[in-house]
């Protein structure tokens, strides 16, 4: 739990192979500034057919999820608000008790208004942002929902100014950070196979 509690909130001074980078060097930038960013839509649920297909549709409770409840047909698609993702976009929840919630997309699919999008600049790293926005899930919370109730807004998301180091930088710590949640979720995995005698190993 302790390790769990240190990678989600993650102080900023990160120390990566004895390499302390502490922020006060770092510049801030705007999210908008070096991001693209879209929220989607949800087809009409008096269409079936719009439901029939096989474009997984990611809702905010599963941007960190392998699989979908729903899938979308073509027709729906395109007779809807819902914006396609690719592999590896940040997505961002803006709605409910999920708001603030963060993660990149394991599918190409399609996403609702709940979910904003979020596509780097090619000199920006998605992995470091994606981890910079988690570890201040908190703040963000906090300053823009009322007793942690309500909805975020894209606005608010692309608005919120972040800590950027170098290029380089922000791939080596976004990769070692993406390393020790692949060890939390194999941890994760291993207490829930003794948990349960091993049956679901």
């Amino acid at each position: 739990m302790a390790l769990l509690y240190y990678c989600n909130n993650m102080a900023y001074t990160c120390c990566l192979d004895l390499l302390c980078i502490l922020i006060f060097a770092w510049e801030q930038r705007k999210l908008k500034d070096i991001a693209e960013s879209y929220s989607g839509g949800t087809p009409s649920v008096g269409q079936k057919k719009y439901y029939e297909g096989n474009i997984p549709f990611i809702r905010s409770a599963e941007i960190n999820s392998d699989s979908t409840e729903l899938f979308l047909s073509e027709e729906g698609l395109k007779n809807s608000s819902a914006k396609t993702v690719a592999k590896g976009d940040i997505l961002y929840a803006l709605y409910g008790a999920t708001s603030g919630e963060v993660g990149r997309s394991r599918l190409n699919g399609a996403i609702n208004q709940a979910i904003l999008a979020i596509q780097p600049h090619a000199e920006f790293d998605s992995e470091f942002i994606m981890q910079w926005l988690r570890k201040s899930k908190q703040p963000i919370i906090s300053k823009y929902l009322q007793g942690g109730q309500g909805n975020l807004s894209g606005t608010i998301v692309t608005g919120l100014e972040i800590d950027l180091p170098t290029y380089s930088e922000q791939k080596r710590i976004g990769e070692y950070f993406q390393h020790i949640d692949t060890l939390i979720t194999l941890h994760q995995r291993e207490y829930i196979c003794v948990r349960n005698g091993g049956k679901l190993c």
